[in-house]
């Protein structure tokens, strides 16, 4: 596919993740797959998207000393004048002159020649003069914000909570790739034998430590291998693995998943079970549900019975005391998986904390009881914010004299997490620079 081509489809794409805030992941995938898009144009696009998101702000900031026109600039120009920027100051494999030239003839080609002139211009300007030194900013909360693209307001917020240090690295690592992990099927094979394979094809693989049945991928392509092809592994972070082990379900148990797309958690649920008991799962949107009992038949998993329904309404579907294990991995903010998401930073505002926070507690009081007496409930989020975490378990505590933390829950933890600087009363907030890792939150419950 010809390069002029491919970033012309990035310029897209890019406006369609910001205008439609579409995920970024799933658009990639899905103009890669339909354009059949060659894997070398499919990595360059792939960075240059993903980076281009990641570092919006940082690049709007380098950007504003050149824009002096009082015109309102079109978004698809702004577009790809960040496109152009990200790949001059981050990426080294193509010419700064090339770039330029490229971007003034994509210009050319969507709008006229007098908007290819003013890019070429906005961008010969930059290479000569250089941008804005983030590093001479005097405030730290805005040098934070710049150096790494996140929002000034969320930035603020996590030092208020966590204190400068940890926001630092988590804002850091937020900007880096994380390794990829895979969850075997032990059904089908062992996590020996599984990375035996992977060690023969030439990838370099490792046990996890958060799950026995979880591998680190740190090079080569898992999606190109027989055993993702044909259900022996599936794609997991190593966090998401570690609710379930946590969740500790067991053969010939009922086990209710509230909200189980997109199914990672209940297949390894029904893993741990040896594909015996009964696993009812459930997801807002009928689609989605459909996804969690395809990925079930994938994996050979048959004890899964997933259905459409909404969190808050189940005590219409199964009577009181029905379950022995309830798993709450809730909706959330989603802001534990920047780096995977790097458009969630920029779609969301505080007020979307207090108001998941009011959904997690009404999805806790209903499922509740459900729950048999001296049964477990783990309440999850892939998040990092005290409001939706520690004070959603809290409140629900405080109303519920029923339930109790369960404090076994601490001693049970992978010994290299329970020194982890997340680690409160209420439960464990891993931080994504930590483990390199997702950053979530999980905690145990059980009713006496």
């Amino acid at each position: 596919m010809e390069s002029f081509k491919v970033r012309e489809s990035i310029v897209d794409l890019l406006l369609r993740i910001e205008q439609d805030s579409g995920y970024s992941h799933l658009l990639i995938n899905h103009e890669i797959t339909s354009r059949k898009i060659p894997p070398k144009d499919a990595a360059l696009m792939t960075e240059i998207i993903y980076g281009t998101v990641q570092y919006k702000l940082t690049l709007d900031y380098y950007l504003e000393p050149f824009l002096h026109t009082k015109k309102k600039i079109q978004p698809w120009v702004r577009m790809l004048l960040r496109m152009s920027v990200y790949q001059m100051q981050f990426l080294d494999r193509v010419p700064d002159r090339a770039i330029v030239h490229e971007a003034a003839e994509i210009a050319k080609h969507r709008g006229h020649k007098g908007i290819a002139s003013f890019v070429n211009g906005v961008l010969r300007n930059m290479q000569r003069r250089g941008v804005p030194d983030i590093a001479k900013i005097d405030r730290d909360v805005k040098r934070l914000a710049l150096e790494t693209s996140h929002p000034e307001w969320l930035v603020k917020r996590w030092i208020d909570t966590y204190g400068w240090r940890i926001t630092e690295d988590m804002c850091h690592a937020n900007s880096n790739q994380k390794p990829m992990s895979v969850r075997v099927q032990p059904l089908k094979i062992f996590r020996d034998k599984a990375i035996e394979e992977l060690d023969e094809l030439g990838m370099k693989a490792r046990p996890s430590e958060f799950s026995d049945q979880g591998i680190i991928i740190d090079k080569g392509n898992i999606l190109k291998t027989r055993l993702f092809e044909q259900g022996y592994i599936t794609i997991q972070d190593q966090s998401s693995m570690l609710v379930t082990e946590m969740l500790k379900p067991e053969p010939d148990m009922t086990v209710l998943d509230a909200c189980s797309a997109p199914g990672g958690k209940v297949t390894h649920t029904a893993e741990k079970m040896g594909d015996k008991g009964y696993v009812a799962a459930y997801d807002l949107h009928a689609k989605k549900a459909k996804q969690i009992q395809q990925k079930a038949e994938h994996l050979g998993l048959t004890i899964i019975h997933a259905k459409p329904g909404d969190a808050r309404k189940l005590q219409q579907q199964h009577e009181p005391e029905s379950f022995d294990r309830i798993l709450v991995d809730a909706p959330c903010t989603g802001l534990g998986v920047i780096r995977g998401k790097p458009d969630i930073k920029y779609n969301k505002q505080e007020d979307d904390i207090h108001q998941l926070a009011r959904i997690q507690t009404d999805i806790l009081e209903h499922v509740a009881p459900l729950l048999k007496k001296g049964g477990l409930l783990m309440y999850s989020t892939c998040t990092v914010d005290k409001t939706e975490n520690e004070q959603v378990i809290e409140t629900f505590l405080a109303n519920h004299s029923v339930f109790e933390l369960d404090k076994t829950f601490f001693d049970e933890l992978p010994p290299m997490i329970k020194q982890s600087p997340g680690v409160s009363s209420v439960g464990l907030q891993l931080f994504p620079q930590t483990f390199s890792t997702d950053g979530f939150f999980l905690t145990r419950m059980k009713r006496v």
